[in-house]
């Protein structure tokens, strides 16, 4: 392997709490050393940081590579390269493929798949119940074996609240953990925004806040019964944050994360009808974005995901009630977070820490950091880099975004997954 030297960078570190200027030194795909080169050290490549923040590889909670099934919106391959591009290292799939992650055979073969590709890591999300049909558990603590770090029941409603209460007794039994998305199917059936006076306007069906919230509240009782570790997938309301709150100072087991496009947008960017905003949960009102980055900042919501779904064409090209729901992520997030981090809405490190540390707890992979003997899963960073979304020049394959032709700042220019270069911007500094 090569050996690199990373040389002048803002290290920053949540897990170690170091944010100072250092040198990096990485061999055998681990890091060798801080600040001092070991003895007998000899970088193959040295890469010029002055102007970069280093920091552990993110892991992103949500990331839809779409194999196996449907190919025809992405690939394994075009979204790892997507996932690197953005910082990513390492990420968990949802189990909604075609067919759903529900055998040990379908897990094993999507490792097998992404460890081939030599890029990044994959975590498969198991699901739930059979098929995502609801009506069956799945062999939970089979699918743990072979590889899942969770299960799901990904965006398929799952109505009966009684299979919820025997699946979490289950998990609770085999100390698996269970990530769950609050949201009442019935309430929410039919709808495609956020119930308030932009769909009242727009005369689209919505889907109210409360939809989430009795859904959630439903999730914790039963959490208090059973103690079983939940996390709760991308909150969107303001009474959601609270609650989550509430819960961990009661000294429930759960977590909570927000997708960074809630992070960003509201109803009100639902503009003239963008097929591209049709997302689940649905945009909600200012007030209830506001309170997903104060609860972000604040450490109630432990992570940020990217929530990247690509979708083919034919997808999004319709009637925004018709089109199919979410947007790619995996290229943007770090950008588009590091917007807030410019206006003050959330401190640098927080904002690191989300992306790193925290997500790896709730997954409950090691604590990525930066220090002798480390696994050496980096990103060098930009922070001030200027550059336009194109999605014609992004590495996924699909290209449903609203930010195309959106101005951002901050760009991940190496990505290093176990000490390989994976992911290299034209023009980032290096040297022999």
């Amino acid at each position: 392997m090569t050996t690199v030297h990373i040389k002048n960078g803002r290290v920053i570190d949540p897990k170690n709490r170091v944010d100072a200027k250092q040198d990096v030194f990485i061999a055998d795909g681990k890091i060798a050393a801080l600040g001092k080169a070991p003895a007998g050290f000899r970088a193959e490549r040295t890469i010029a940081a002055d102007a970069l923040v280093v920091c552990p590889g993110l892991i992103d909670l949500s990331a839809r590579l779409r194999e196996p099934g449907f190919e025809y919106k992405a690939t394994l391959a075009s979204e790892m390269q997507a996932a690197v591009a953005g910082g990513v290292t390492s990420l968990a799939c949802p189990p909604d493929t075609d067919p759903p992650l529900d055998e040990p055979g379908l897990v094993e073969m999507l490792k097998y798949r992404a460890q081939s590709l030599n890029l990044a890591h994959v975590y498969p999300l198991g699901a739930l119940t059979w098929k995502l049909g609801g009506e069956r558990l799945t062999e939970m603590a089979v699918l743990r074996d072979a590889g899942c770090v969770a299960f799901s029941h990904a965006d398929t409603p799952l109505p009966d609240t009684q299979m919820l209460w025997h699946a979490l007794q289950y998990a609770a039994t085999f100390g698996i953990a269970v990530w769950l998305r609050p949201q009442d199917g019935f309430l929410a059936r039919g709808g495609v925004a956020h119930d308030g006076e932009v769909a009242t306007r727009l005369g689209l069906p919505g889907i109210p806040a409360f939809a989430e919230t009795i859904a959630l509240a439903t999730i914790l009782q039963l959490v208090r019964a059973t103690r079983t570790r939940v996390h709760l997938c991308r909150l969107s309301a303001a009474e959601s944050v609270a609650m989550l709150r509430t819960a961990k100072k009661e000294g429930l087991p759960v977590s909570g994360d927000v997708s960074a496009h809630h992070a960003h947008l509201s109803e009100i960017d639902l503009g003239y009808f963008d097929s591209h905003c049709n997302v689940i949960p649905p945009f909600r009102s200012l007030r209830d974005r506001d309170a997903l980055r104060a609860g972000l900042a604040d450490g109630t919501i432990d992570c940020i995901a990217t929530d990247h779904a690509p979708h083919g064409i034919l997808d999004k090209h319709v009637e925004l009630a018709e089109a199919a729901p979410g947007m790619i992520g995996l290229e943007l997030c770090l950008p588009l977070m590091l917007g807030l981090v410019r206006q003050g809405a959330i401190p640098l490190a927080r904002l690191i820490d989300a992306l790193t540390r925290a997500p790896a707890r709730v997954a409950g992979l090691p604590a990525p950091r930066i220090r002798d003997g480390a696994r050496a899963d980096l990103v060098l960073l930009d922070p001030d880099a200027r550059w336009t979304v194109d999605p014609a020049r992004m590495r996924t394959k699909s290209r449903n975004t609203p930010f195309a032709g959106h101005a951002v700042q901050g760009r991940v220019e190496i990505t290093m997954c176990e000490g390989r270069i994976v992911h290299e911007e034209t023009g980032a500094k290096a040297s022999p």
